[in-house]
């Protein structure tokens, strides 16, 4: 018997996951037992919880507490955003900015390449097209979606000393104030699902989805999917409705779905949908992050993001960026 999240879970085995698969899935289909029907049931608590899982073996392991706990504490996603500090790569950009009717107030349009050199990256614009009020008249961004995005990919002044170790490493708001404090909030949620992100009003641990006191709020599940001709695990966290006892005003993320590697358990690709409203904080975003491999190095090299988003003393800002990376160096 084992205890996932510190709660009580039916673990249900499913039957018929493992298909046929081409020479190319066989390794991963060899880690997989005999597709049959086990169920396990922890009763040490009053409240029995469900996550349904494939019959898996995953790292020479077929205990789905450490399959949950990996799921947990990885880091693949946010290494992954790191690399991009220490590689060059260029950058098709575009963001669009709409008003309450949803017509286009402004927008930018960019190709970039960041440059390394002597341990200090450099982000070079080769081309931009730019219309409404997407800067201002001193040539600064006039809206804090573009803010945020020029922080996660661009860098037009030269930043040196910057690492890709994730270990050890803490994302923090200590000591920022402003837009860069609600930046360093929102990164924290998109890059650490699941982490309990201080200084946003009333949130608390409601973005804590492994909180054994959140859990009770969503369902789980792992199934087996094949991604690019290979065999990956498919982790999904699903908001419960009212109706099946879910309580909308007690969580953040609505939805997450993280396709793994079967193999090695780096996070291929993320999908996930946020929200929260607190008056004057308030946002309702969904992102999805395609990744990929260079050389030894897992890269980003899709981000796609559509929502809302109104910090104090801001207006709110409704906005789409899509970022596609390639020719990494």
């Amino acid at each position: 018997m084992f205890d996932c999240f510190g709660l009580n879970f039916y673990i249900l085995f499913r039957q018929n996951v493992c298909v046929r698969m081409c020479k190319k899935l066989l390794l991963c289909c060899l880690l997989l037992s005999t597709i049959r029907t086990t169920y396990a049931q922890i009763t040490d608590s009053s409240a029995i919880k469900t996550v349904t899982l494939a019959e898996i073996r995953i790292a020479n392991t077929s205990n789905a507490r450490a399959f949950i706990d990996k799921i947990k504490n990885d880091s693949s996603f946010y290494k992954a955003f790191r690399n991009l500090r220490v590689l060059s790569f260029s950058s098709l950009n575009n963001i669009v900015l709409y008003d309450k009717r949803h017509n286009i107030k402004a927008s930018m349009t960019s190709k970039t390449h960041q440059i390394i050199e002597e341990a200090c990256r450099l982000t070079q614009k080769i081309e931009e097209t730019t219309t409404g009020d997407f800067y201002d008249e001193e040539g600064k961004y006039n809206y804090y979606t573009a803010e945020l995005y020029a922080s996660l990919f661009f860098a037009f002044e030269k930043v040196c000393g910057e690492t890709n170790i994730v270990k050890g490493y803490e994302q923090a708001v200590s000591g920022k104030t402003g837009i860069d404090k609600s930046k360093a909030q929102l990164k924290m949620l998109f890059f650490n699902p699941g982490a309990k992100i201080p200084g946003i009003p009333l949130m608390g641990n409601k973005a804590q989805v492994f909180d054994e006191h959140k859990s009770r709020w969503y369902k789980y599940s792992v199934d087996i999917i094949e991604k690019m001709g290979n065999p990956c695990y498919l982790f999904t966290i699903t908001a419960k409705t009212a109706e099946e006892g879910g309580n909308a005003n007690n969580i953040v993320i609505d939805k997450m779905t993280t396709v793994f590697d079967c193999q090695t358990l780096e996070v291929l690709s993320r999908k996930y949908s946020l929200s929260y409203d607190a008056g004057l904080y308030a946002f309702d975003v969904e992102m999805e992050v395609e990744l990929n491999h260079y050389k030894s190095f897992l890269v980003p090299t899709l981000i796609r993001y559509i929502g809302n988003w109104r910090v104090i003393g801001k207006k709110k800002e409704n906005g789409v960026f899509t970022a596609t990376l390639f020719d990494f160096k």
